[in-house]
């Protein structure tokens, strides 16, 4: 019986790629990744079942890194993925990982970016392709993406692309790869018509199931800021101004972002150091013995820096970089929340990054509740707060009959009374930190603003059974489809369709009806006009959707001032085209139809 696999050493991989682990502070093998790397290194076929979260890219993606062959720039691995959002996700993943491989390209594609610009990178070539099912297909029919030098396919994430209807898109890609390339398949479930697939294009598939750990952290207050990469460093000085902190952990990925953010901090005022793997034991003993002792406030650390961290002050964990797994997510809150006390956990979370963010709710069984941004008459308020109750401790501890005598000197000698006197010295004091407001427009505020108006995560258009007015935008506008029964249309389609290219999260889709020869759907008004250009020429079982306003006879109404910001700001996502040599289906039967 071999022995248990505690590190990535034991995992037969490069030199290259063990060094970016260590930097990435990659403590040990998650047991997806335990279980998963050495099946695809040995070139097996494998059905993976894991949650997200649970770190299944590095599971597949340094198998395929160890495996590619750089001198070789064409297509090796080919990595289908539901949504755009995880796609360029999973293609982050693999340039991070890659770091010290010289040369390596990966080249993430999907529907909503330029068609000319993929076809221009794919003529110079990539190791790796990452790409959503009907952004694959169109360049395979296009023959833009050439599959002969194909070793690895990856379908990520598969029970989501059998509710988004692409299941048949995926087999459709199956069939045009060579008949000797290797295949992973990972799904949070097994239903059966992906056990059908499995079974019909996978060979002698070695299975991987992992049961996710869950753990309550009950004495933990769990809450995330939806933040802009930006504006990260003045949300978090925001956060610490008006939060009721003892010492705070602060936790990022890398060494240098530890040493940057900390000198950072410590240039606004802050008792700060960085906790990270470079640092000799002696120094690390003497800040870790600091923060203990009241001589630091806010500690900056990596994953591996801060291992074997226990000092009971610590009141504040802040994720300022999202971990890479839920695992790394527990071990850091563990930091707080000792010795009886309570204990606070803030996530700092990027609009695409909200898929972990559940993860990281499933797996702590604990809803993360969202926090709002610190206004700054709010850390005006605080900061007088705290300046009110430095007042009332001195009065109460301090000896100050010299004081006393100075203000009565100065009444005496100036004629000034002891009010502008007090004035006077509390506008000296707060001179560096300002008791009043400046009315002044501030981005930050600004972004949380938009981030708590945006939609959470990626769209999901899976369930369009029941589209009402309520569940979206008030202000809802009837567009004619061109597409029908007689076509084998579907809700489902249409919702796909639309959230896909023109990026419209599927809630602001309103009430759809299929015809025989065309539909309706209910969408905001003050569509941008490029998006209604686009979504003319998108296609639904092979017909264009033609879109047009039920309305349009009527004056054009001006655009409203708010519009939903799944319109502007979320990413579209794939077409779900279909290939022109599959049959039609003729069931008309319409189960998400409203009546």
């Amino acid at each position: 019986m071999s022995s248990p696999i505690t590190q990535f050493d034991q995992l037969a991989l490069s030199p290259p790629l063990l060094q970016r682990l260590q930097e990435l502070g990659y403590e040990a093998p998650s047991p997806i990744q335990a279980a998963t790397i050495p099946q695809l290194l040995d070139g097996h076929d494998l059905l993976g079942q894991a949650q997200t979260g649970t770190g299944k890219t590095a599971a597949f993606a340094l198998p395929i890194l160890q495996k590619l062959d750089l001198t070789e720039r064409r297509p090796q691995a080919l990595v289908l993925a539901p949504t755009r959002e995880l796609a360029i996700q999973v293609a982050e993943a693999f340039q991070g990982y890659a770091h010290h491989l010289p040369g390596f390209h990966v080249l993430p594609i999907y529907g909503g970016q330029s068609m000319s610009n993929q076809l221009r990178q794919l003529k110079r070539g990539a190791h790796v392709v990452v790409g959503t099912p009907g952004r694959v297909m169109d360049h395979l029919r296009r023959e833009s993406l050439a599959l002969e030098g194909l070793r690895t396919l990856v379908l990520d994430e598969a029970d989501e692309m059998l509710r988004m209807g692409f299941l048949e898109d995926v087999e459709w890609i199956l069939e045009h790869t060579p008949p000797q390339r290797q295949i992973a398949l990972f799904s949070a479930t097994m239903p059966e018509p992906i056990r059908r697939v499995a079974h019909r294009h996978l060979r002698d598939p070695r299975e991987v199931k992992i049961q996710t750990r869950t753990a309550t952290v009950t004495s933990v207050r769990q809450r995330y800021w939806q933040v802009s990469g930006l504006h990260k460093l003045d949300a978090l000085t925001r956060i610490l101004e008006v939060e009721d902190v003892d010492a705070v952990l602060v936790f990022v990925r890398t060494k240098v972002a530890a040493t940057e953010l900390a000198e950072r901090l410590e240039a606004r005022g802050h008792a700060c150091a960085a906790l990270q793997g470079d640092m000799s034991q002696v120094l690390r003993e003497r800040t870790i013995e600091q923060l203990k002792n009241n001589g630091l406030d806010i500690v900056v650390a990596t994953d591996v820096a801060a291992r074997g961290l226990d000092v009971p002050r610590i009141s504040h964990v802040i994720n300022y970089d999202i971990p890479y797994d839920t695992e790394a997510y527990i071990h850091r809150i563990g930091r707080t929340g000792r010795a009886g006390r309570p204990g606070n956990a803030i996530l700092f979370v990027a609009p695409r990054e909200m898929r972990m963010l559940r993860a990281i709710e499933k797996a702590t069984r604990q809803p993360i509740e969202p926090m709002p941004l610190p206004t700054r008459q709010a850390i005006a308020a605080h900061r007088l707060a705290q300046f009110k109750q430095q007042i009332l401790e001195v009065l109460a501890s301090e000896d100050l009959d010299f004081f006393y005598g100075v203000v009565a000197q100065l009444e005496k000698e100036q004629e000034i009374g002891p009010h502008d006197i007090a004035a006077v010295l509390t506008y000296l004091i707060q001179r560096d930190r300002p008791l009043r407001v400046e009315e002044t427009a501030d981005p930050v505020d600004a972004a949380s603003t938009r981030a708590r108006s945006e939609p959470e995560g990626p769209a999901k258009p899976d369930k369009p059974r029941k589209r009402s007015r309520e569940s979206a935008d008030s202000d809802l506008v009837r567009y004619r489809l061109e597409v029908g029964h007689q076509h084998g249309a579907t809700p489902q389609n249409i919702v796909g369709a639309i959230a896909n290219e023109a990026g419209i999260e599927s809630r602001y889709i309103g009430r759809i009806e299929i015809h025989d020869d065309y539909s309706t759907v209910d969408l905001p008004d003050g569509m941008p006009a490029e998006i209604f250009q686009h979504l003319r020429k998108v296609r639904v079982r092979q017909c264009m959707l033609n879109i047009s306003r039920l309305d349009a006879t009527e004056p054009e109404r001006p655009r409203p001032a708010f519009r939903p910001p799944a319109l502007t700001d979320k990413p579209a996502r794939e077409n779900r085209s279909k290939p022109a040599e599959r049959k039609i289906r003729k069931d008309r039967s319409d189960p998400h139809q409203d009546s």
